[in-house]
């Protein structure tokens, strides 16, 4: 049982102050234009995928690059709801935020941070049908179906975040107001409770650990299964080209998850670095991403050539008399192909 020393019942907090990260006085300036330059090439970077993904009639009729897009859209918001809050704490500006405030950031940084594991599972799973299941990709993987997925993310990530929401400020806080921390995030807040929080921590860690580990072990099975089918293909260029489509999703996943196990499934922590690692997967994974899928996918390094260089897609020339316009099915390159 944890309850707050210094309670008084009569005094309500009406703010707190976000402390923010420990910096010597004389870098201020130079973290601050580091953060800035950071939020906005993590802004700038995503748009570009965004953008892309929407233009070129290639990406956004897959949806690889449907989830892409969203995964975009998804790191926008969250660095806009950690980034700037942060970047006050090295300004002379107030560092107070209103108790709706945290709220609202608590809410929103839980939405979309389970709003993303959903979505890099589906990804996995995308991916899964693509090289497992080729010929009837089209079929179980199709326009409508990706929606429906992509909104149940959506739903489920509220739902995820307005539990924790909800759990967390339903306890009383009288005092002191002053959270260790970057961000409204639960163990911070929870600190400054006037009540017993083990019910709270309990909670949050089953329910976390829940969503992360479940979401982590349905990409780790994809991905079993993926390398399974990858080791069947018979040529060592279809291997390598099998590999690469997964590569990136898998480099993102991995700087992604490693941090969230790091701060979230160890109770009780208090080390210094927990606020390092998180500025890590808050700030720096979604400038890293698309960082990621531009370097190391080539159908988006090829959209943007198309792009740059101005290139409108030519509608498809009318078939001769001579010849049938029905089209010849091909099977996709990573299926094995017959010996001759």
């Amino acid at each position: 049982m944890r309850r707050n020393r210094n309670t008084s019942l009569d005094t309500v907090v009406t703010d707190f102050i976000l402390l923010g990260l420990v910096h010597p006085p004389n870098l201020r300036i130079f973290l601050f234009l580091v953060f800035f330059l950071i939020y906005i090439l993590t802004q700038l970077g995503n748009l570009l995928i965004l953008l892309t993904v929407w233009a070129d009639p290639k990406l956004h009729a897959r949806p690889m690059y449907i989830l892409l897009g969203v995964l975009s859209f998804l790191d926008m918001w969250l660095s806009s709801v950690i980034v700037p809050r942060l970047i006050l704490n090295f300004t002379p500006a107030s560092k107070a935020i209103p108790f709706g405030g945290c709220v609202a950031q608590l809410y929103f940084f839980h939405f979309l941070g389970s709003t993303q594991c959903f979505l890099y599972t589906l990804m996995a799973y995308d991916r899964y049908l693509a090289i497992c299941q080729p010929l009837r990709y089209p079929v179980l993987m199709n326009g409508k179906l990706c929606t429906i997925l992509v909104a149940g993310a959506w739903v489920a990530g509220s739902i995820h975040g307005s539990i924790q929401a909800s759990l967390t400020f339903r306890l009383p806080y009288c005092g002191p107001n002053q959270i260790d921390y970057f961000i409204c995030d639960i163990p911070a807040v929870l600190r400054l409770a006037c009540a017993d929080t083990t019910v709270n921590e309990l909670v949050t860690f089953v329910d976390i650990g829940v969503v992360a580990a479940s979401c982590f072990m349905l990409i780790l099975l994809s991905y079993a299964n993926i390398v399974l089918a990858i080791l069947k293909i018979r040529t060592a260029d279809g291997r390598r080209r099998a590999f690469s489509t997964c590569g990136s999703h898998l480099t993102v996943v991995t700087v992604y998850y490693v941090p969230c196990i790091f701060i979230y499934l160890r109770a009780g922590s208090k080390s210094p670095l927990d606020g390092a690692v998180a500025v890590f997967y808050t700030v720096i994974t979604p400038l890293l991403n698309p960082l990621i899928y531009t370097l190391r996918n080539q159908d988006v390094k090829s959209a943007l050539k198309r792009l740059r260089a101005g290139k409108r897609k030519t509608p498809a020339a009318a078939p001769s008399p001579g010849r049938s316009s029905r089209r010849i099915w091909r099977a996709p390159w990573w299926v094995p192909q017959p010996l001759p």
